[in-house]
């Protein structure tokens, strides 16, 4: 599945996909993104909006915590 159209996703799917990839091909987000071409903050934006922040230090996305 593409990215270009991360932000017309669910972002549920989105969360799962970019998890997959960025374990998968084993490159970090700025990396992804640049590969996919799309905005790194776009991205961000769009799962912090679902509640889910990226964790660098196991290199996946995460749900917010309280």
């Amino acid at each position: 599945m593409y990215l270009t159209n991360f932000a017309k996703m669910d972002p549920h799917l989105l969360l799962s996909i970019v998890n997959m990839k960025l374990r998968n091909e084993n490159i970090g987000l700025a990396s992804l993104c640049n590969h996919y071409e799309i905005n790194q903050q776009l991205l961000l934006n769009k799962l912090e909006s679902a509640g889910f922040y990226y964790q660098a230090d196991i290199n996946q996305f995460r749900i917010l915590k309280s």
